[in-house]
């Protein structure tokens, strides 16, 4: 006996039965054997035609006659399968809603809980991107007043701002206030400018600045996310308000002195500040793979500006490049 609670499986309306389905209309009644002799349809042609618009419900078989069939509204067909799935979702619309309500009755002992343990134990720590997206997804649906995001790196990839974007929009949309902090170097990506202005539009204030240290997102002044330690995937949560209260003055600190990203902007200057951070970091040592990711710059384009480093100082090494500008600096 099948389950009700499990949606049933719908075929694709092909081309095959769609020319049977006019064709029933036309007639007003058919067998599978007219459909072999008036549209030319093989036998097998015909049952999975006759199969397909029984499953889709938009022909049913006349009474006391089951081997002839009358065409059904394409309406009532889909009101009788829609309306089981419809339940199912609603049912398990209702089991999340109750699941959350359930837990979320436990999240006032849990914060009084954490709140009482020793500084070192006033975090979260998450290990895993599920976990973390989980979380942040959460964070973002409850978040009320504010959030604060810094976004070191340069541009960020096209995928990862298709994502953000409706979590984004949807909290903008609920009178949430938002300041988004890039490199200068993000000016230069052309999803990233694609995103920074849908967000402005919404409402949001985007700005940029020389150089981030590190990714943080603030919610409502009371929840701070950073980068876990030696993880690339991992997150760390802190509701500590002394910790927040740091993480906060230190973002303002930081947007006090950024342009924002619909001003007028030297893009030769930073440019000129990228080759010189650059050649900085090729003195240290570093490979051209780093640079390029620190920078939130592709290899490529990272290369090109090592070449005309390089060709500026009439240098011979990558290297003799970064010590020559480390003594006009100094």
């Amino acid at each position: 006996m099948p389950d009700p609670a499990v949606p049933p499986t719908v075929p694709k309306l092909d081309h095959a039965s769609s020319v049977a389905y006019r064709f029933a209309l036309e007639r007003g009644r058919f067998s599978q054997n007219s459909l072999v002799a008036s549209l030319g349809l093989s036998a097998d042609q015909a049952e999975h035609s006759v199969d397909s618009l029984q499953a889709l419900r938009l022909i049913r078989p006349v009474v006391d006659e089951p081997d002839h069939f009358v065409p059904v509204s394409p309406e009532a067909a889909a009101a009788q399968l829609v309306t089981p799935v419809e339940a199912v979702i609603r049912q398990q619309q209702s089991t999340i809603e109750r699941v959350r309500s359930d837990l979320m009755t436990l999240q006032p002992l849990y914060h009084e809980y954490r709140r009482r343990q020793r500084s070192r134990e006033a975090v979260d720590v998450l290990d895993d991107t599920g976990t973390v997206l989980s979380v942040l997804t959460d964070i973002a649906q409850n978040c009320k007043r504010e959030v604060l995001t810094i976004q070191p790196g340069g541009g960020r990839p096209a995928g990862v701002l298709e994502e953000a974007f409706p979590r984004d929009i949807a909290m903008l949309e609920r009178g949430v206030s938002m300041k988004i902090l890039y490199e200068d170097t993000a000016r230069f990506n052309a999803p990233t400018q694609r995103y920074a202005r849908q967000m402005e539009r919404a409402g949001a204030l985007v700005r940029t600045t020389r150089e981030l240290p590190s990714r943080l997102l603030i919610f409502d002044r009371e929840t701070a996310v950073i980068p876990l330690e030696h993880s690339t995937t991992g997150a760390v949560l802190s509701r500590q308000p002394s910790v927040v209260d740091l993480l906060l003055r230190f973002f303002d600190q930081l947007w006090s002195t950024a342009t924002g990203f619909g001003e007028a902007f030297d893009a030769s200057a930073t440019l000129d500040q990228v080759k010189y951070t650059i050649a900085q970091l090729l003195a240290a040592g570093h490979k051209d793979e780093f640079i390029a990711r620190r920078l939130g710059i592709s290899v490529r384009t990272c290369r090109r500006h090592i070449a005309e480093i390089m060709q500026q100082l009439n240098a011979e090494s990558r290297f003799q490049a970064g010590y020559i500008l480390s003594k006009l600096d100094s």
